[in-house]
């Protein structure tokens, strides 16, 4: 069984992406990331890159989800798997 601590962790995320806010971010940030993804738009090599990073980051929100629960998958399978203590 997942510690109570990592139980937590993870239930709060859940509550979080449950939220019509998180919903409204995630949905703000696709639409940025079409908008930031033009290349056409970028002034300068500079500017190239911070786009690159800014699309960096919004990939790990929009996939922020995904990720936590395979996280916690992988928290769960590996419990499964170990002996259990007497």
């Amino acid at each position: 069984m997942i510690d109570q601590e990592l139980e937590k962790y993870y239930n709060d995320y859940r509550g979080m992406f449950a939220t019509d806010g998180w919903k409204t971010l995630m949905q703000d940030l696709m639409n940025n990331a079409s908008v930031i993804n033009s290349i056409e738009s970028a002034k300068d090599n500079e500017d190239l890159y911070f786009r690159k990073g800014q699309l960096a980051v919004i990939a790990n929100m929009l996939n922020l989800e995904t990720q936590l629960n395979a996280a916690e998958e992988q928290v769960e399978q590996e419990e499964a798997e170990q002996p259990e203590e007497d």
